[in-house]
């Protein structure tokens, strides 16, 4: 019979864990079953599964003290709402087996990750944290079609615009216990909890990304509302941030400081511009320069794949900060940002969104997001499948022509 904890009390230890597997879980009552059994249903058997409710209204706590009551390796505490990171941090400080795995509330593991993940680690000393590729599903559990799979992490750059992060899939992590505590854990990045662990993580070690697909990704775009665009703002201010933190750190300057008091700060300014004053405020004038450009570029590029779109007044943001910051760009660097301006506009011009669009194309790429347009309103003619196997085919081929020197098409 597994311990099911109640707010303050400890988790019990399982004898023989070698992997703790850390599910943080809110109102998660439509997918927490699935995902709970495809962890459970590894080839390895050697781990339990710690599982933080963070004062979730739903059906969720009671799903959960079902699988403790049945599954001595699934562990529960049930505590006030509080929030993602507070909610990671709590569950890591429970975990005392070598590794940790993180899966989220709403994704499906495929038998062997846990398996996989170990045995790279054993034969990669150097190796702090290992994810891999993943199918893209719906909220129903349907394939999208989409294979995700990363450029590998030693490729990150924080000095790019935006930053090019050493990123993997967080939901498919496995990390040595001691080398996330030896940097802090989670810190207050809120909605790039994840980005601001990685860069830490890269400075204590090798991160690295199996070929694999070791589970399956949910994307929920019924999610689509005034909140995931105030999510999409904070992520991208957090994200760049995070960048510029490591940069800090990297050059032993003081780190830039992510309080509790930052989430509440950031959702009460909404906008973009309101949150981009808030958080330059941290920094110096050369950092802020940087931040205003790569904050634009972050949000263009987040809006192309989230279930939002960008609104009139982040585009009057994302405008004035091309018009100023991107004559200082070298080519390589401009044309990408250019190329994601593009992109954004285009976007909006297809779906009809022209107040917007006027709000984003400045002359100099009107015609071109017109054009561009086009392109995407014929591809939406075609079955959503076949044009998400014609972008990845695209994606290969750019990937192909970077390691034999080539220069790719831009995204």
């Amino acid at each position: 019979m597994g311990d099911v904890v109640q707010n303050e009390g400890d988790v019990a230890v399982m004898p023989g864990s070698v992997v703790d597997v850390l599910i943080t879980a809110y109102n998660a009552e439509r997918t927490i079953r699935a995902t709970l059994a495809s962890i459970l249903g590894q080839t390895f058997s050697g781990f339990r599964v710690i599982v933080v409710n963070d004062g979730s209204t739903d059906g969720t706590a009671a799903i959960l003290d079902e699988h403790a009551g049945r599954d001595g390796r699934v562990q529960v505490v049930h505590q006030q709402r509080s929030g993602i990171v507070n909610s990671a941090n709590r569950g890591l400080a429970l975990c005392d087996a070598e590794f940790v795995a993180r899966l989220d509330a709403d994704d499906i593991c495929f038998p062997t990750r846990l398996q996989k993940q170990l045995d790279h680690l054993a034969a990669n000393p150097g190796c702090v944290a290992v994810s891999g590729a993943c199918y893209h599903i719906d909220e129903d559990g349907r394939r999208t079609g989409y294979v995700v799979a990363l450029d590998p992490p030693d490729l990150a750059d924080p000095l790019t615009i935006p930053s090019r992060e050493p990123y993997i899939m967080h939901s498919f992590l496995m990390a040595r216990r001691d080398a996330l505590l030896r940097v802090g854990g989670y810190r207050f990045a809120d909605h790039a909890e994840d980005t601001d662990l990685y860069w830490r993580l890269q400075e204590v070690g090798r991160l690295d990304l199996l070929p694999d697909i070791l589970g399956e990704y949910r994307l929920h775009t019924a999610s689509v509302s005034s909140r995931s665009v105030i999510n999409g703002r904070i992520s991208a201010v957090n994200s760049q941030l995070s960048g510029l933190s490591a940069i800090r750190r990297r050059a032993g300057r003081p780190d830039i400081p992510f309080t509790r008091d930052d989430l509440p700060a950031l959702e009460a300014g909404a906008s973009l511009a309101s949150m981009y004053d808030y958080a330059s405020s941290k920094l110096d004038a050369a950092e802020a320069k940087y931040f205003r450009l790569a904050l634009a570029a972050k949000m263009l590029e987040l809006s192309a794949f989230r279930p939002y779109e960008l609104e009139v007044a982040d585009c009057h943001f994302i405008r004035a900060a091309m018009r100023d910051g991107l004559r200082d760009l070298a080519p390589g660097g401009l044309a990408r940002v250019r190329a994601e301006w593009v992109h954004g506009a285009a976007r909006l011009f297809s779906k009809g969104l022209l107040a917007e669009f006027r709000a984003l194309a400045a002359e100099q790429i009107a015609v071109s997001a017109v054009v561009r347009a086009g392109r995407l309103r014929i591809e939406a003619l075609f079955p959503r499948k076949f044009i998400i196997k014609l972008k990845m085919w695209r994606r290969r081929r750019r990937r192909l022509g970077s390691v034999f020197g080539s220069v790719g098409a831009s995204p």
